[in-house]
């Protein structure tokens, strides 16, 4: 049973938080001021790679429960749309940053990513505990 939970650590959340932990160490070895601590793009990556984690994992699971698949993957997909969303709130920010507040934009992507990471470990979870019951 841990072992599916295991791997899901290391690669899918290992995995997405590289641009999170790249970003800090180059802002540990960078002058301050250079590199920004926290930034809302490596959030919406950490999310991304959550939740198409999430629909793989789904669609290869053999169970019979169709509507809780259903549920996940229609979850996981709604918020690859926000992210979108919030990916294109920071391409234009970019063209007239004065249109879109980017610390509101960082704050939201924190809170969803923190969110994905609940939803896809409930996920991960579940699918851990149906592939130790067919043992």
């Amino acid at each position: 049973m841990g072992t599916k939970k295991n791997k899901w650590l290391i690669y899918t959340v290992l995995v997405g938080l590289i641009p999170i932990l790249s970003r800090l160490l180059v802002w540990l070895v960078t002058e301050p001021g250079v590199v920004s601590l926290i930034t809302a793009s490596d959030f919406i990556a950490f999310g991304l790679v959550l939740h198409i984690s999430n629909i793989n994992e789904i669609e290869h699971l053999t169970s019979d429960e169709k509507s809780w698949k259903t549920t996940q993957n229609g979850t996981s997909i709604t918020f690859i749309a926000f992210y979108s969303v919030l990916l294109a709130l920071i391409m234009i920010s970019e063209g007239t940053p004065s249109i879109v507040n980017p610390d509101v934009i960082k704050y939201c992507t924190i809170v969803l990513a923190f969110i994905s990471f609940l939803i896809s470990f409930s996920i991960f979870h579940r699918i851990s505990n149906l592939v130790a019951e067919e043992y």
